[in-house]
């Protein structure tokens, strides 16, 4: 029988034994995206979240570093680490046009405390030197992230600029692909908008995929009907961020999308 190695165990961390599937939260929004100040002050939209009870918390390095005293406790959510930077504000992407840069290293990821790592893949920017530096950015760290026992989930996205159609099924099975083949442990990538063209995108990958949440919009009940169908297509879970920590009552909303996930199995 084959042995399991420390990425698998900490990967296996995140998901809920009896679901198969994870709930996280995303709140790395402040490297590359303006977050607006009504949203609260940051170590207590932390704070928020991890009350929220997901599975994981997506997170810069330096408020992880800030708020490390959240995770410190039996049974809290997983940090991962956001490791990398692109930039997605629209008025900086107008003015500096796309770039990209890796921020951490695995060994950085094991030293704040955190179970997981992600990386960005983006596809169809301007420059393809861009695309190749980020697949070779995204390949080192795999290696170094299975030596280290750290695992990388790879967000691949489809927003380069050359590229209309963020949620093209097909492109997007092929970035996930690309990110699989790569060394990803598992992806983030966007729900095509219907179960059936993402289930394409999952039986394509041989690693797990979750859903990303995108920008605040829509009632809670579109939030929530878009998760649902982005499971019923296969998703092994969300990692949603301003639609939770943005939301009028981030608990309840934690508990729905937890509900969305998990099922009868949404209490850890």
């Amino acid at each position: 029988m084959r042995g399991i190695n420390g990425s698998e165990i900490r990967l296996g961390r995140l998901f809920n034994r009896e679901s198969g599937r994870s709930f996280i939260t995303a709140f790395d929004h402040g490297t590359n995206l303006v977050v607006p100040q009504e949203a609260g002050k940051p170590l207590e939209v932390v704070e928020k979240i991890v009350a929220g009870e997901p599975d994981g918390v997506l997170i810069s390095p330096g408020l992880l570093k800030q708020a490390g005293h959240a995770f410190a406790f039996r049974g809290a959510p997983v940090p991962i680490l956001r490791a990398d930077w692109t930039i997605l504000e629209a008025g900086m992407k107008e003015q500096l046009g796309e770039h990209y840069r890796v921020l951490c290293s695995p060994q950085d990821a094991l030293a704040l405390g955190a179970g997981a790592m992600v990386m960005y893949l983006i596809m169809g920017p301007e420059g393809g030197t861009m695309f190749a530096d980020n697949v070779a950015a995204v390949a080192r760290s795999a290696g170094e992230a299975q030596r280290a026992g750290m695992p990388l989930i790879v967000e691949a996205v489809l927003w380069g600029s050359r590229i209309s159609d963020k949620k093209d099924p097909d492109l997007l099975s092929h970035c996930c692909r690309i990110a699989a083949e790569l060394g990803a442990d598992a992806i983030k990538t966007e729900y095509t908008g219907e179960p059936a063209s993402m289930s394409q995108v999952v039986d394509h990958c041989p690693v797990p995929v979750l859903t990303l949440g995108g920008a605040k919009g829509g009632s809670e009940d579109e939030v929530l009907e878009a998760a649902r169908g982005a499971i019923e297509g296969g998703a092994r879970g969300l990692i949603f961020g301003r639609n939770v920590w943005q939301a009028d009552d981030v608990a309840k909303m934690s508990a729905s999308l937890r509900e969305a996930v998990h099922g009868t199995y949404a209490r850890r």
